[in-house]
This record gives structure tokens, sequence and C-alpha cells, in this order.
């Protein structure tokens, strides 16, 4: 008895639904074996995998219809219409989750105490002022901040741009009895290997 289903293996797809296939492209390998095409499975190799989800968005349509035992056109598009709604609901979930760590962290940093106690530091410092001109703008602060209670410790490094230059600033902090101190603070002009002490005032060594 010859089965009449579609999808049978070694014929060809029909035109419209040879196209791109948002489930196996945002998917890949998960897509690949709920879909009977295990070649998405390369999408686990180094290297392979970085091109394979583009293949699988490309040729997924045409490898499901050959792999798989569909009932009627309407059913491929069905379920591979489900395929890609999942996709796109687990890409917006995981955008969501790492732009609000991300966002979390650019927050803690921007507003720390220690990169505010060193920004005010900076803007009140003449040495600085003679430099960059004022007022002096800063950017995002990079580097580490540790804290245990009442004490901690932050290594930070952020832009400075004023209306005579632009400069970074590195700057080292510590926190005892809940206070944040500056122990080093240098501004490292644009252009120059002269470091300038803001703690001090007086120019440094080469940075």
């Amino acid at each position: 008895m010859t089965d009449q289903r579609l999808g049978i293996a070694g014929q060809d797809i029909p035109p419209e639904l040879d196209r791109w296939n948002w489930g196996a492209f945002l998917l890949n390998w998960i897509w690949g074996v709920g879909n009977n095409t295990y070649i998405a499975l390369l999408t686990l190799v180094p290297l392979v995998g970085f091109v394979m989800p583009f293949v699988l968005g490309a040729k997924g349509s045409r490898w499901a219809w050959r792999n798989g035992r569909w009932d009627s056109v309407e059913h491929f598009k069905r379920v591979q219409r489900l395929w890609a709604i999942w996709g796109t609901i687990i890409l917006i979930g995981f955008l969501l989750l790492f732009g609000g760590l991300f966002g979390g962290i650019f927050y803690g940093f921007k507003h720390s105490a220690a990169y505010e106690l060193g920004a005010e530091k900076l803007r009140a410092s003449s040495a600085a002022a003679d430099v960059l001109g004022t007022p002096i703008t800063t950017g995002f602060p990079f580097g580490r901040i540790n804290i245990n209670g009442g004490s901690g410790t932050a290594v930070l490094n952020f832009s400075a741009t004023g209306p005579k230059g632009a400069g970074r600033v590195f700057l080292e902090a510590v926190k005892k009895g809940g206070v944040w101190s500056i122990r080093k603070m240098m501004l490292k002009p644009d252009g120059s290997n002269q470091g300038i002490d803001i703690v001090g005032g007086a120019r440094g060594g080469t940075i």
C-alpha cells in the first residue's frame, strides 16, 4: 500500500514553501532534532556552528519537508510557523535577560560612589581644568568594584572631555567604614605620555 502523505523522502518541496525558515535559523539544532534534520547538529561544532544557522534558515524548509511526514501543505506551514514563534519568544526572552543584566551593570558602575567621587574630584581639580578646560564631562567607567559590607576597593578608568582637550582618568579607591576615598588618581591627556596626579595636582610619570 502506498503512503499518500506528503513530505515523503525525495519528494520536491512545493515552491511556496521553499523559503527562509525562521524556526530553523533561531532554534537551529533543537529545530533539527524536532524535524528529523540531524545535519542541524553541526551548529554544535566550533567554527561550523557559526555558519550553520544561516544554512538552516535558507535550506531548512526544504530539508524539513523531505525528512518529515506532512498531512498537507497547511500542516507544514502551521508546524513551521509554531517553530518560528517559539524561536522568537526565546530570542526576545534572551535579549531581555541579558539586556537587564548589562543594564544593571551599566547603571551600577555609572552611579557607583567610587566613580562619582572620582568625577567630582576631577571637576574640582585646577590641574585638570588647565589641561581640559571647563566644564569637564566624564564617560562610562570600566574596571572592577568589589564591596564587602562597609569595606571595598575599586579600580576604574573613564574618559574625560573639556573645551580644551580630552583624556582618560585612572583611579584607585577604597571603602572603609562605609566611606569611599581616593588613593590614586591620574589624568592622562590624549596625545601625551605624562600623567597628571589629580590627588596631588602634580604631573606624574609615564602611563
